[in-house]
């Protein structure tokens, strides 16, 4: 597992040795930031990587320009990989690690964000209280990665969603963005495997 691109690029990330910590693939991150890189959502970005786990979805963001940003993980070994990662990559200063529970974690701070990665384990259940608890503190898109497609609820419109293997990745925009998008339908979308 590598960094896709920007000052990091090519530098290699500390991968769990369990199934504990799931990192999102190289593909899919790839995929990912080029389109949030076309919606200029990278770039001087306040960011929230909540489920961090190894921080690959941070550390890509910090690579190509974010300007902070902060991982938040329950699991000491999720802790440790992104401490790691952050340093082999020099990228410790624009970034702070908590270890905390992420919804409770989110009860305690007033933080604003432009860019929120969310990156569960995939029995997570809880995904209505946790954009229930971001809607008022998101500026910007919401990448959401689970095995299913989400279903945002009140306040949020899911822009994409499409489907990497057994990876759905739904981008999904709070507030007076959703409105603007609310009336167009959302389907998944599969990635064509590269040859």
């Amino acid at each position: 597992m590598r960094v896709v691109a920007g000052t990091a690029r090519g530098r290699r990330l500390a991968s769990p040795s369990g199934v504990d910590v799931r990192p999102t693939s190289d593909r899919v991150r790839e995929s990912v930031f080029n389109a949030l890189h076309s919606r200029g959502a990278i770039v001087d970005a306040d960011v929230l990587d909540l489920f961090a786990g190894t921080g690959a979805l941070g550390v890509e963001a910090l690579s190509r320009g974010a300007r902070r940003v902060v991982f938040v993980d329950w699991a000491a070994e999720a802790v440790d990989l992104v401490s790691r990662n952050l340093r082999s990559c020099d990228l410790e200063d624009r970034a702070r690690v908590v270890r905390a529970d992420g919804l409770r974690w989110l009860d305690t701070t007033d933080d604003r964000w432009d860019l929120v990665l969310l990156d569960p384990p995939y029995s997570f259940d809880g995904w209505a209280d946790l954009l229930i608890g971001l809607a008022d503190r998101v500026d910007g898109p919401v990448v959401a990665e689970s095995d299913h497609q989400i279903e945002p609820g009140p306040g949020w419109h899911a822009e994409s969603c499409r489907r990497y293997g057994s990876t759905v990745v739904t981008l999904l925009l709070p507030g007076a963005e959703a409105a603007g998008a609310a009336d167009q339908p959302t389907t998944i979308e599969r990635e064509v495997p590269r040859p």
